[in-house]
């Protein structure tokens, strides 16, 4: 197994810095954007591996950029605030284009707009639900999901997705995949506070994930609310696998 080079050595422009948030905040001045970049220090390369940049949007959490641990690259993650999933991700070598998209990011542009500001962005099909509306973020949701079949070579598993959306009511239901099925809920699940460590992986990948099986994320204990009682959901499964 490979051992990660050390963070100065891929980084040593970050590591000048003293941080990838302030390594931002530099590029952005010469860009002439106005970023507030945020250091994240519990991730594997501490400050020199991890910045955020809030959103003026409440329904966007931050947006995280992370370094690779193998090579010299960043990706960023950008989730909504209701379910927890990715509305945006990439992965990119160019801190500019990271700076553009986190001013975006940040004055809450759409994501369309985003997009354009940086090839490497990447639309997960989650749509944005400012106001927490059910109905809407389980239509989110589908979208997500059948953005993913898509893009993914298995025509049985598209066609699955396709034909279960096409139903009224399974499409008024809260859509999930797990291995080889896909799944319904009758509630809708909420996000939690990610902890750092679920977020970035140690060997050289990047943060984001376009699952759609389920946000990448584990609640510290300290953050971990009291649990109350409420409605047992009912699950549906159909086999993925035709």
């Amino acid at each position: 197994m490979t051992a990660s080079p050390a963070p100065g050595v891929l980084y040593p422009d970050i590591a000048a810095h003293g941080s990838l948030a302030a390594a931002l905040r530099a590029e952005a001045d010469r860009a002439e954007l106005s970023v507030p970049f945020t250091d994240k220090t519990e991730y594997p390369l501490g400050a020199l591996g991890a910045a955020a940049v809030a959103s003026t949007l409440m329904h966007r959490a931050p947006l995280h950029i992370g370094a690779y641990t193998q090579t010299r690259r960043w990706s960023i993650r950008g989730t909504d605030s209701f379910l927890g999933y990715a509305l945006i991700d990439g992965a990119t070598g160019d801190l500019t284009e990271i700076a553009r998209v986190a001013q975006a990011w940040h004055d809450g542009a759409t994501l369309d707009d985003i997009r354009q500001a940086a090839a490497f962005v990447h639309l997960t099909g989650l749509l944005e639900v400012p106001d927490g509306d059910p109905a809407r973020l389980i239509e989110s949701k589908w979208q997500l999901i059948r953005t993913e079949a898509r893009e993914r070579n298995w025509p049985a598993h598209h066609a699955l997705i396709e034909a279960a959306y096409a139903e009224p009511a399974l499409r008024a239901l809260y859509p999930f995949t797990s291995h080889t099925t896909l799944r319904f809920g009758s509630t809708i699940p909420r996000a939690t506070p990610s902890s750092a460590s679920s977020w970035m992986r140690t060997r050289g990948t990047p943060a984001s994930t376009r699952s759609a099986s389920g946000p990448w994320t584990r609640t510290p204990p300290d953050l971990r609310q009291p649990r109350q009682p409420q409605r047992r959901p009912r699950l549906f499964s159909l086999l993925i696998w035709a």
